[in-house]
């Protein structure tokens, strides 16, 4: 199984992938080290992406699941994935897919841009985030977890929404 923990920037998905994969002893992967470098320095710069840019992004997130996918290894990876469009490319022909959605306040994810250092997006893109959001509709294959109580809280709400006849703890 491939577990995609989405969500806007700032809604704790690296962090939260982190330690899910650790509380599973599964592989991590950040979406973000998938970007190309013209992708980083155009949101270095305060540019929003196009879905162009993000086109061979995603193809590269999905190649990392079907790689593992293949050889039968389970994997937890991280990904915005904004729009339905992004999504459906994800998880679409991958049954061993499942999708974590971050349900997280604007102001709080305002607060922690805010907050982070060294990152390069930057909390002013946050708007632009919001303006190509697609909220995940009722038929799409997306759990939605809200975001709180600390990391460990989440990692462990996103295995009782995958697992829920499973011990989490």
């Amino acid at each position: 199984m491939i577990v995609i923990v989405s969500g806007l920037s700032g809604s704790g998905k690296t962090t939260v992938g982190m330690v899910l994969a650790d509380k599973l002893g599964w592989p991590f992967a950040d979406a973000d080290t998938f970007h190309s470098q013209a992708n980083i320095a155009k949101m270095s710069a305060g540019i929003p992406l196009t879905d162009a840019d993000r086109a061979p992004w995603l193809r590269a997130v999905g190649h990392w699941m079907d790689v593992k996918i293949a050889a039968g290894h389970p994997g937890v990876i991280t990904c915005s994935a904004l729009k339905r469009v992004y999504r459906d490319a994800l998880l679409d022909g991958r049954p061993a897919a499942s999708m974590i959605f971050l349900e997280v306040s604007r102001d709080e994810l305002a607060r922690r841009l805010l907050a982070r250092h060294g990152h390069f997006f930057h909390e002013n893109m946050l708007d632009s985030q919001f303006a190509a959001f697609e909220p995940p509709a009722a038929n799409e294959r997306v759990h939605l977890v809200r975001e709180e109580g600390g990391p460990q809280q989440t990692a462990a709400d996103i295995m009782t929404v995958l697992w829920p006849d499973a011990k989490t703890t």
